[in-house]
């Protein structure tokens, strides 16, 4: 569809300068043999969609035009001026020329008669005579708003913004140009967006894997070695060493001013753009983002770079872990309306987007060995054509759980667990798998991420649960950490080998059980420590009276092509408190729904409902 009106781009300058531009654009004489290098020049109309635009290109304004905006820095210093007229066809050439002309002067006037007046004079009765359409005086009255000093007015502009649905596409163009850094990160974070809000990224020069690689290392290698964790040196020396890309870029060291001193948010983009191919490439570049994300002070590197038109872009993703890993760095980013932030790991299902929805409790999901974030957490596969014709949860908590309570904010924590130790690991790595160490580290996070600040129930499956266990329990010690435990509601535990598994038994009849790792050595049957583990968190939530809801296996699960069996025995899962449900599934099986109207899901969402009567209510 055509714009009816005009639109000046690219600029922001005083009264002054403003009717400096527009007595140079007046110097201009609009024909065709017109010499570049005086005031401008203009491309040949282009013919799209029926309708004609002429491109104006100022290429000399003088010292006293102040050009500031981030179009103009990525255009490197080009304005433009876009003009639709009608058809050709329709008109003689002469006549479309004559037209333009005074088009384009009347363009001019009418934006520096409206931006002089929002901009520099107060919004009283001259501002409402300006002679500006409506829409004009909508746009550039929301744009003033997005810019107040109250946290409350801005939101609520960037709120009426998002939802300008029938704008002309130069409208959405000026306000991606026009608005700061907050504005475009609330609009990123507002459901349905319309992404011509966003300036594209600029193209990246012709690129190679090989090129790449050369500028991967060379970024990793120019990272500070010095104060570094154990970890983190190990394996970006592998790295260089080995010229492993897909490493490397997971194992980035968390420098964050020297990743981005040394352009790495221009590195990171080019491999975003070049990998298309690859989700989990994208995926890795997002969450790094997201981390860059955690320091406020690069916040502005970030922007101007193009990321969050990306993340925005990203934000629509039909796959769950794409859009999450978009959401978690868009918060990170939003200081505005979150005051929490998200470290690496914790990921938010809902409200992913700013919602007027107040936020009553949270519902933490956490995966068991060898899960993950998401993929723990999705529905059953379906065997059966009806079913198959049916809508697939891709992650039940986001699907389900947020439609049916969306005033809860549903978390996910992620982190790598192992089988065996058949690879490469850092010197230290034993101890940071191990519960203790885990369980600290998870609980610093979740710290950061405002669990304990609001009533909350824990979702855990297998070796997840564990973990919750020793949260709860070291929170319990910790003065500033005590609010965790006392604000839990309820605990669902799907196959928690309270008592331990004999999973590690069956390690030397699996080659890839071979060297069990630390996680399922942790996990024996019986095992001294798990009893200690229990025995404590049995009498903190008889203490903190907090509801227990467990479910536990009754079939065997196959672990490679040579092992099946019950990975977690019904008296190992059954805590001995509470609610125990023992469900004709495998271990895998019995945190995956088949349906929305599936026992476990129908129980697990009671549960947490009634956990959190008083505050859902409320």
């Amino acid at each position: 569809m055509c714009p009816n009106n005009f639109l000046v781009t690219g600029m922001k300058t005083t009264l002054q300068n403003q009717l400096y531009l527009y007595q140079a654009v007046s110097m201009f004489q609009f024909s065709v043999n017109n010499s570049p290098g005086k005031i401008g020049r203009y491309a040949v109309p282009a013919i799209l969609g029926g309708c004609i635009y002429l491109t104006y290109e100022i290429l000399a304004l003088g010292d006293n035009v102040t050009l500031d905006t981030q179009a103009v820095e990525r255009e490197k210093l080009k304005s433009y001026i876009y003009v639709q007229t009608a058809p050709l066809e329709q008109r003689g050439l002469q006549e479309f020329t004559r037209n333009l002309r005074k088009e384009l002067h009347r363009a001019v006037k009418r934006l520096i008669q409206a931006t002089a007046g929002i901009f520099s004079l107060s919004l009283d009765e001259n501002y409402m005579k300006l002679d500006v359409e409506d829409q004009e005086s909508d746009l550039w009255l929301l744009l003033k708003r997005t810019r107040s000093t109250l946290k409350a007015v801005r939101v609520q502009a960037i709120q009426a913004l998002a939802k300008k649905y029938r704008w002309h596409d130069y409208q959405y163009r000026t306000v991606a140009q026009a608005c700061d850094q907050k504005t475009c990160i609330g609009l990123a974070r507002s459901k349905d967006i319309d992404l011509r809000f966003f300036l594209r990224p600029p193209l990246p020069k012709s690129i190679e894997d090989s090129y790449i690689e050369d500028e991967l290392r060379n970024l990793l290698a120019s990272l500070p070695q010095a104060e570094v964790d154990q970890c983190v040196q190990y394996f970006t020396s592998l790295a260089l060493r080995e010229s492993n890309q897909a490493l490397s870029a997971q194992r980035v060291p968390s420098h964050c001013d020297a990743i981005v001193v040394n352009g790495g948010l221009q590195l990171l983009q080019k491999i975003y753009q070049l990998r298309q191919d690859s989700q989990k490439i994208q995926r890795n570049i997002i969450r790094t983002i997201g981390n860059l994300a955690l320091q406020e002070h690069l916040h502005s590197a970030i922007a101007q770079s193009g990321w969050i038109g990306i993340l925005a872009e990203v934000m629509k993703s039909p796959h769950v872990i794409q859009a999450s890993h978009a959401a978690r760095a868009l918060a990170n980013l939003d200081r505005d309306t979150v005051e929490e932030k998200y470290q690496d790991g914790i990921y938010i299902l809902h409200p992913q987007y700013r919602t007027s929805q107040p936020i009553k409790a949270d519902v933490l999901f956490v995966h068991g060995l060898l899960g993950a974030a998401f993929k723990t957490w999705r529905q059953k596969d379906r065997t059966d054509v009806e079913d198959k014709n049916a809508d697939y949860a891709e992650c039940w908590p986001k699907a389900w759980l947020a439609a049916d309570c969306p005033s809860l904010r549903i978390l996910t924590v992620e982190y790598d667990t192992h089988l065996s130790d058949w690879r490469s690991k850092c010197p230290v790595e034993n101890e940071r798998k191990s519960l203790a160490y885990r369980g600290r580290e998870l609980l610093t996070k979740l710290k950061a991420a405002g669990v304990g600040d609001r009533p909350v129930v824990w979702v855990a499956h297998s070796m997840g649960g564990l973990l919750v266990k020793k949260i709860l329990l070291d929170a319990s010690e910790d003065p500033e950490m005590r609010s965790v435990v006392q604000n839990t509601q309820g605990i669902v535990f799907y196959s928690v080998p309270h008592c331990g598994t004999h999973l590690a038994e069956y390690s030397v009849n699996a080659r890839f059980l071979l060297f069990p790792s630390v996680e399922v050595m942790e996990l024996s049957k019986d095992s001294p420590a798990l009893t200690e583990l229990n025995n404590n968190f049995t009498r903190l939530i008889k203490e903190q009276e907090v509801n227990i809801l467990s479910f536990g296996e009754t079939l065997p699960t196959n672990i490679g092509s040579m092992i099946k069996l019950q990975v977690v025995p019904l008296n190992s899962a059954d805590l001995g408190i509470g609610d125990f449900i023992p469900l004709d599934v495998n271990h895998l099986d019995i945190c995956k729904p088949r349906s929305r109207d599936s026992f476990i899901y129908r129980r697990s969402l009671k549960f947490i409902k009634d956990a959190l009567a008083q505050e859902l209510e409320s």
